[in-house]
């Protein structure tokens, strides 16, 4: 079946140009069009659920909201595992979903099981689930620096939290900016007990005036002259002085106030977070979260070009700076591994170059070995697999093999090209010891060229003989080298996540570079090898090359037994070695880039 592939991709080389052409366009499509990041994304597909408790302590909010809500997701569909978490006024539910669970589904059920058990929590607590990103999805931070020091970490902190983040929210594939640093300002009221106990008046009753205080009513219409004005109460709150003048109650015919019970003030919110920058004090900043599966590179870029056309409507003084950049990180990385490859293909060529001593036929694995590489990025695309550390290390991986059917095949047919026999003089003439050189009447043109044709036709003939001869066993090389990878795609969890690129890539390159070397090298060989071929044996590589293997080869003949246990003992030796190298889940990067994330115990302020 090969043997007969490579026939008619032999007859027909138009087709088989335009498909590849063709596929090698779409590759070049999806290398441009596939996500970009440093790492693979091991999160686990999972749901947060956080609800919010004020003044509640740990073990009430356990006992009512937290233990509901995990014993009613644990029936959910497709759960895997649900962790808790329980804190002073807060509670954390981690709902686990089986790989290969699509998050949004996860969040649908989630949500549903939520308004299942919403009667059962009290009245005043309402659970929200997070936003849609992994544990992965934190690709920027930035700072709020306020050079000319005239805006407070209150100002600041409202800059932040009612202009830059809205604006940010707009930016395609952001799922949340959360904002971190300086203090949240409030109306705050400082009631004094002495005069609540003087004028009688319970903190419960100020606490539900103010409440009530700051609201609008509707009262429908009324019709005038026909004309139609529509009535509503006017109570929002807009200044301190509003606040202070809320009256409780009335007291012999006089109210009683909100400023004649206590003061009104603008203060902090209690915070549990602090900025700060470069040793230089404290700021405020925000977290820019990516939304789960979109390409890092280009949210970063487009958070950056918003915030280039926020810095002209800040405060004069107030600058935005980075604070973490993972665009940076993936570039570097990527770079780092695009190098590798280019280093990788130029050895490779040269390698090709000086063992084959043909650049024409060099020149067959070497359009074979990028084609392979960017058409295998089709799959890639479709597959969702991003383009980072660890699946461009497939590629780096696969590049060795990538060429060694071509080489193989490139070799094969060169060599049955050049130690064919010659039979020029038999075509175009033929010398008579008596008479000379006699021309035949096929000197002529018709026959010149019809002779050439029929060269033409035997040089074809021979490549593609010599083609289908190593075919089969080049195809099925390589698909062995294929399934040998299929462990890879067993691995569960983190470690299926992490490997599972590289062991896509590898593979998907491995797999073109098999159908291109039985359908465009044979093509290719039968374009590129011609001209003046020399035969093996006068290549000066091969010739270096054979004379120092064939005694080595002749001495392991001789000795064989010898030989055998010489390897196994080795073999026998490696083991303790392989027992005392040491392990890790993957490497270390050195790309120059670290985020420091200190933690601290329950409790401290």
């Amino acid at each position: 079946m090969i043997s007969r592939i490579i026939e008619w991709c032999a007859r027909n080389r138009f087709l088989v140009f335009t498909g590849v052409l063709l596929l090698t366009l779409a590759g070049i499509w999806s290398l441009g069009h596939i996500p970009l990041d440093a790492l693979p994304d091991i999160s686990d597909v999972q749901v947060i659920i956080h609800t919010n408790w004020e003044g509640e302590p740990p073990n009430i909010i356990e006992d009512q909201v937290t233990y509901p809500i995990v014993t009613t997701l644990l029936a959910a569909p497709r759960v895997k595992a649900v962790r808790a978490q329980t804190m002073f006024n807060d509670s954390y539910v981690f709902v686990v979903f089986e790989d290969g669970t699509d998050i949004y589904w996860a969040r649908s059920r989630v949500v549903e099981y939520l308004q299942t058990i919403a009667v059962r929590l009290p009245a005043n607590v309402h659970p929200a689930i997070g936003p849609d990103a992994t544990g992965a999805g934190w690709v920027y931070e930035y700072a709020l620096v306020d050079h000319s020091h005239k805006q407070s970490l209150a100002d600041l902190r409202s800059i932040q939290d009612w202009h830059l983040r809205y604006q940010l929210a707009t930016v395609p594939g952001v799922a949340e900016v959360a904002s971190i640093g300086g203090f949240v300002r409030q109306y705050q009221v400082n009631v004094d007990p002495n005069k609540l106990l003087a004028y009688g008046i319970p903190l419960s009753t100020v606490i539900d005036r103010v409440k009530s205080s700051t609201n609008e009513v509707g009262g429908r219409v009324l019709e005038l002259s026909g004309t139609r004005y529509m009535i509503r109460g006017l109570g929002y709150l807009k200044s301190l002085d509003d606040l202070a003048n809320v009256p409780v109650m009335a007291k012999n015919g006089t109210p009683v106030l909100i400023k004649d019970l206590g003061t009104v003030s603008f203060g902090p919110d209690m915070r549990e977070g602090v900025a700060e920058w470069n040793g230089e004090g404290e700021t405020v900043g925000g977290i820019v979260v990516m939304r789960y599966g979109l390409n890092a590179l280009n949210v970063i870029d487009g958070v950056k070009k918003k915030l280039a056309e926020i810095k002209g409507s800040l405060p004069p003084g107030v600058e935005i700076v980075s604070g973490y950049d993972r665009g940076g990180l993936i570039s570097e990385s990527i770079n780092t591994l695009k190098h590798s490859l280019l280093e990788e293909a130029i050895i490779v060529s040269l390698v090709i170059i000086v063992f084959l001593f043909h650049f024409r036929s060099a020149l067959i694995p070497i359009l074979t070995l990028p084609i392979a590489l960017v058409i295998s990025f089709i799959p890639m695309y479709y597959l969702n697999v991003s383009s980072n550390i660890m699946s461009l290390g497939g590629l780096a991986l696969a590049i060795g093999v990538l060429v060694d059917a071509a080489i193989v095949m490139v070799e094969n047919g060169y060599r049955h090209l050049s130690e064919r026999p010659a039979s020029g003089g038999e075509v175009f003439g033929e010398i008579n010891s008596s008479n000379g050189p006699v021309l035949h009447k096929e000197t002529d043109a018709s026959a010149g060229k019809s002779a050439k044709k029929a060269v033409e036709r035997e040089r074809v003939r021979i490549l593609i003989d010599a083609a289908k001869q190593v075919g089969p066993a080049l195809f099925f090389s390589l698909l062995i080298i294929v399934v040998s990878f299929l462990p890879v795609f067993l691995l569960e969890a983190q470690e299926g996540r992490m490997f599972r690129p590289l062991a896509w890539t590898k593979t998907l390159a491995v797999g073109f570079s098999s159908l291109l070397a039985i359908t465009l090298v044979p093509i290719l060989m039968v374009i590129f090898i011609r001209g003046k071929l020399r035969p093996e044996s006068e290549n000066p590589i091969s010739r270096v090359t054979q004379a120092l293997y064939l005694p080595v080869l002749r001495l392991c003949l001789k000795y064989r037994k010898t030989t055998l246990l010489l390897n196994l003992v080795f073999l026998v030796v490696t083991f303790p070695l392989m027992f005392r190298i040491g392990s890790q889940f993957m490497p270390p990067l050195f790309e120059g880039s670290s985020l420091y994330m200190p933690t601290a115990l329950p409790g401290i302020s």
